[in-house]
């Protein structure tokens, strides 16, 4: 089934002059680097591609090749030969007007559900999106430049947290191995994606951290920011990735959960788990999705009034 699904995409590829390629809203590092892995591969091919994300580029991630062609609007009357969705588990998270832009839907993904599009390349087990993008680039014999090989190593590096959670499977590992063969320098990945945070992102996490709450039996946590601590730093959403790790590094806590208020009646909520509980589950049932230890769903709501149905839900979750 995964290989005819690749044979498919190489399909398209081969017969196909203009593509468009895209990923969720507020991308992550997988996303984005997934994004312009095969952005890239396909311009490097004769390919005309159009790297898309309403969201644009996050500040961290602007050192990535090809980050600067990343559009954030498309004009009304762009058509492609064929659509690449990327790392969206739902396609309203990448954009819902994109299935009248190509002729051909392609969803490329691991998420669990993630079951739109006319040809899906779905694998739960894959550590990232980048390593089902690199998986296509070889089977298509279409070779990996250096630049390319940027992209998946970083992609697999920031889905895996530096290869610290469980879906650093022996895959990732080989992958990010080749990758390195090719010519990517790992430290200076590593030193864009850690050591080079902006004041503002330091500045609002210090006061995310003065929300932390920890439940009475001690095995989920919280932090929170909200739209007057967004005001206060002068931060924005993509100033907050990676701030679920912080309350989940806590000894004896198998859940954290990170509350972002985006609008007054709005929250998104962000579960990280290690490993006992299904938070992948949990967001579903709230009209979320992910995975089973990484999920994420917006809830309409003031933020008290989520934050008091989240940590019941989760109470009634802990083994």
């Amino acid at each position: 089934m995964m290989q005819t699904a690749i044979e498919e995409i190489l399909k398209h590829v081969r017969e196909g002059e203009r593509f468009l390629v895209t990923a969720h809203e507020n991308p992550d590092g997988d996303a984005l680097a997934s994004t312009l892995a095969l952005t890239l591969a396909l311009r490097e091919a004769g390919k005309k591609v159009e790297a898309y994300n309403r969201d644009g580029v996050p500040d961290t991630f602007k050192f990535l090749p090809g980050s600067d062609s990343v559009v954030s609007e498309l004009d009304s009357e762009q058509q492609f030969d064929a659509v690449f969705v990327l790392d969206s588990g739902d396609l309203r998270r990448a954009g819902n007007d994109l299935q009248q832009r190509g002729k051909t839907l392609i969803n490329i993904d691991h998420h669990p559900g993630s079951e739109f599009g006319d040809v899906i390349l779905l694998d739960t087990a894959a550590s990232a999106t980048g390593t089902l993008i690199y998986r296509i680039l070889k089977a298509g014999d279409i070779p990996i430049s250096r630049n390319v090989a940027v992209c998946i190593y970083t992609a697999i590096t920031s889905d895996t947290g530096s290869f610290r959670y469980s879906n650093a499977n022996p895959e990732a590992f080989q992958v990010a191995a080749e990758m390195v063969d090719c010519g990517v320098d790992t430290w200076a990945i590593a030193s864009h994606l850690y050591e080079s945070q902006p004041l503002t992102r330091l500045r609002l996490l210090g006061e995310a951290l003065q929300t932390l709450e920890i439940s009475p039996c001690g095995r989920f946590a919280a932090v929170t920011c909200t739209l007057e601590m967004f005001s206060n730093c002068q931060a924005g959403p993509e100033h907050t990735d990676g701030f679920v790790n912080y309350p989940r590094s806590l000894e004896g806590v198998e859940v954290a959960i990170f509350f972002r208020q985006v609008r007054d009646d709005a929250v998104k909520v962000g579960f990280r788990s290690k490993g006992l509980v299904d938070v992948g589950s949990l967001a579903a049932a709230l009209g979320g999705g992910g995975h089973h230890n990484a999920a994420g769903v917006l809830i309409d709501g003031d933020i008290e009034a989520v934050h008091k149905d989240v940590f019941a839900r989760v109470q009634q979750l802990m083994p």
